[in-house]
């Protein structure tokens, strides 16, 4: 019997040791394809993301600690495996914005299932000459920049221990994804960069940001229209203009939103909390829906909560015709801190739709120490708590 039972404990342990050695992903060093430290990595970088994209195996592209320059360069798959690209190193971009392809991203991951990107390396946009050309924050009639990073038609995939400094324009992109995370990603760029919106997300489903940091000069999340079933959580945003959904409803073709979570999250001297804001003036018809905001901090923010149906920036557009983007079954539960002016919280919902399901709970929100006022429009919520009374 005891013999029996070694020879069954021999055997399962070997197949444990052999399975662990099987799931070992293959290791491309970036230095065998000509990756060397202070150089650029652009061509070595492309030449091991070809192999190391045809393996059968699970893959994974190392760079070692260091600092590299990399010139714009598009990674794609489909990829036979899952893959892994590990850097250590600080990653410098061009400079000049005219080095880029107009306003594709950087460095832009497309067509793959089951990338990993990690090991704690800095991305570094050096964004602040084209800062000084950017004028989009002022009108739409303006020359695109780089984004850092493009994530396009990727599934089950993860971002995590990446930093992304000083992006030209952006500096993520989310587009046609399903299941993906970032995980203790950092974002850092100035107050004062136009149009360095953190993360952007449209059309895609699963996106989780997770335990992450994010300062920039602009939303430090936005969800375009498609973005469905999206969570946000223990993310600290500042500087910048909060988390928006939206803008929605000025072009054709736009697709609902809907599966938001925001939890768990500080703002810190942002223009803005959470927002929703939808253009007036468009016949475009989509619902927004079941989007839960809770337990959230607020520390000197100037908008902490706001829904805001008659978003027009630089008279693009005519109020005098309502959005047509319907808002419904949306929950503001335990926000609470400091606003940076009185009037803390604002929901102007449309004429034409007036929102819908609006629940608020236990809002304890102070400016100055007194608590602020709540203007509301064409909306009648649901009141749980300690809240502001609504004021038209």
């Amino acid at each position: 019997m005891d013999a029996n039972f070694s020879i069954i404990y021999i055997y399962a342990l070997f197949l444990l040791l052999a399975s662990s050695i099987m799931a070992q992903p293959v290791v491309f060093d970036i230095r065998k394809y000509g990756g060397a430290p202070n150089g650029d990595l652009t061509s070595s970088l492309a030449r091991a993301w070809k192999t190391a994209c045809a393996s059968t195996s699970a893959s994974k592209i190392l760079v070692p600690k260091s600092t590299y320059s990399l010139r714009q360069i598009e990674l794609n798959g489909p990829c036979k495996a899952p893959i892994e690209l590990h850097i250590e190193g600080n990653i410098a971009a061009p400079e000049n914005p005219n080095q880029f392809d107009g306003d594709a991203q950087w460095i832009r991951f497309g067509y793959i299932d089951s990338l990993t990107l990690s090991g704690g390396a800095t991305f570094d946009g050096r964004g602040s000459i084209a800062w000084k050309q950017n004028n989009c924050h002022q009108t739409w009639n303006c020359k695109k920049l780089s984004m850092n990073f493009g994530f396009s038609f990727m599934n089950n995939s993860i971002i995590q221990d990446i930093t992304s400094k000083h992006s030209k324009h952006f500096h993520v992109n989310v587009l046609g994804c399903r299941n993906i995370t970032f995980n203790k990603f950092t974002i850092e760029a100035p107050a004062e960069s136009p149009n360095t919106d953190g993360i952007h997300i449209g059309r895609s489903t699963q996106v989780k940001i997770l335990d992450s940091n994010i300062g920039t000069g602009d939303d430090c999340i936005s969800l375009g229209d498609g973005s469905r079933q999206v969570s946000v959580e223990n993310v600290t945003c500042g500087p910048g203009h909060g988390i928006s959904v939206g803008s929605l409803g000025r072009y054709e073709n736009e697709e609902p939103v809907e599966g938001l979570i925001v939890k768990n999250c500080t703002f810190k001297n942002t223009d803005n909390g959470v927002r929703i804001k939808t253009w007036p003036g468009t016949s475009i018809k989509i619902p927004v829906s079941q989007l839960r905001f809770e337990n959230l901090v607020m520390i000197n923010v100037t908008n902490p909560i706001i829904i805001d149906q008659e978003y027009c920036p630089w008279n693009q557009c005519s109020k005098q015709t309502p959005s047509k983007v319907q808002i419904s079954r949306v929950s503001f539960k335990d926000i609470r801190g400091t606003s940076a002016t009185k009037e803390g919280m604002i929901l102007i919902c449309s004429s034409g739709v007036p929102c819908e399901k609006v629940k608020l709970t236990n809002i304890n929100l102070k400016f100055n120490g007194t608590p602020v006022i709540a203007t509301c429009k064409n909306i009648k919520p649901q009141v749980f708590g300690n809240v502001p009374v609504c004021t038209s």
